[in-house]
């Protein structure tokens, strides 16, 4: 293993070996469902998507910049796009997790008269599926042994394509 001193064999097995990342868990995401349903309809605005739900919404400006705001500041964030590896990787994820939350509830006080909005249900379902995460990954402690890195690396995997599956729908609300 040349080159590879830094490391170990078993940080090299986990970097070299084909996931089955079978999902360890399921999100919660019914009343957000519902509270999609529950969006008045807009013939002229931008259209929704999530698993069951298609709604059709007129963003005002607020939200618009909200939006435009979730977006740049999310899209960066290497917890949703690099491939985590090793205990101290994860420990930094889940600290960006929870600076991830922080950025949300900030934006949700921020759209607080717009509670039944689309972008604030969209944003609960972020806050939500971190915090399902979260307590996922607190069951799995202590994450030395390689089946709950493997969970842990499932759960991840479920997380990051619900945050961008949901940011791709903030983004039809921010126009970009």
């Amino acid at each position: 293993m040349k080159g590879m001193a830094s490391v170990t064999e078993g940080e090299f097995i986990l970097l070299t070996m084909p996931r089955e990342l079978k999902p360890p868990f399921k999100f919660d995401i019914r009343d957000i469902m519902r509270r999609l349903q529950k969006v008045p309809l807009c013939v002229d605005g931008v259209t929704i998507t999530l698993p069951f739900v298609e709604v059709s919404v007129k963003p005002d400006k607020v939200e618009r910049k909200v939006a435009r705001e979730i977006v740049i500041r999310l899209a960066d964030r290497r917890v949703l796009n690099a491939f985590e590896c090793c205990d101290n990787c994860i420990d930094m994820a889940l600290k960006s997790l929870q600076e991830i939350r922080e950025v949300i509830v900030e934006k949700q006080v921020e759209l607080s008269e717009k509670a039944d909005g689309p972008l604030y249900i969209l944003l609960d379902s972020i806050r939500h599926a971190i915090r399902q995460f979260l307590t996922f990954e607190q069951r799995l402690q202590p994450r030395n042994r390689f089946e709950t890195r493997e969970m842990y690396f499932g759960g991840l995997e479920m997380l990051r394509a619900h945050i961008h599956r949901t940011l791709l729908q903030i983004s039809k609300i921010a126009k970009i």
